[in-house]
């Protein structure tokens, strides 16, 4: 059964949501993310995905504190992404909470390092993050693409270690109009046997997921769905992690 990782980005210390990855439409939300956290723990959704967006414009980590009292809540690990740009940043993420670490734009623009990590922390706390625009890997929150499709990028780094890779379509993150699911199931297809490909963008309700569950894929990220009241936590209590 597909897994579902519930998502929060953070800019200021607060909930957001992007549409598109634009920081111009921004909508933001009452719950603190510590309070978001308790709700997801609540529902059976332990594992739990975040994004320091303020951190991934400025290049170095921003919301800390926030990871402190989100992974001090009892029952939740913390997947955190967004702003790690150096071997310090890593270790600060994870001395503040974090179970694991997602990075895309240092695996594009400092592929040694990236590498480094994984080679030091294991694929199992290290996460490529690819986000997408027109098939091409989107690095610096989302400011600049690049000339890499996300399959290009998984098998650099597959002699290292990498075993997980999270793949964002720029094109529906927000839009609540669906996911691309050929984009996941090509992917999978065409990745070695055992690499996890995770979903996210674009899930509008609980039959995207049944979809995606149905097309074989192993995890998705649902964001505004839930915040938008797509999805209750109820239908999502059966597929924690």
């Amino acid at each position: 059964m597909i897994t579902v990782i519930p998502a929060i980005d953070i800019i200021d210390g607060k909930c957001v949501r992007l549409t598109r990855g634009d920081y111009d439409r921004q909508t933001t939300y009452d719950a603190s993310p510590a309070e978001m956290v308790r709700r997801y723990v609540d529902a059976g959704l332990g594992y739990i995905h975040a994004v320091d967006l303020s951190g991934a414009r400025l290049g170095r980590p921003d919301a800390l504190r926030s990871l402190e009292a989100m992974a001090s809540v009892d029952g939740a690990r913390i997947e955190w992404g967004g702003g790690l740009k150096s071997m310090a940043d890593m270790r600060d993420a994870f001395n503040a909470g974090a179970s694991v670490a997602v990075a895309g734009s240092v695996a594009v623009k400092a592929p040694d390092l990236f590498a480094e990590w994984l080679r030091t922390y294991g694929g199992a706390r290290i996460t490529l993050g690819a986000d997408l625009r027109e098939g091409r890997v989107s690095v610096s929150g989302w400011t600049r693409d690049e000339d890499i499709t996300a399959l290009q990028l998984a098998e650099r780094f597959i002699p290292d270690g990498l075993s997980r890779l999270i793949v964002t379509d720029i094109a529906c993150d927000g839009m609540l109009q669906g996911p691309s699911f050929s984009l996941y199931t090509s992917l999978i297809a065409s990745l070695p046997e055992g690499m996890v490909v995770c979903a996210s963008g674009g899930i509008s309700g609980l039959a995207d997921i049944e979809r995606l569950d149905a097309d074989g894929v192993p995890e998705v990220i649902v964001g505004k769905a839930i915040y938008e009241g797509r999805i209750t936590l109820k239908e999502l209590e059966r597929y924690g992690k």
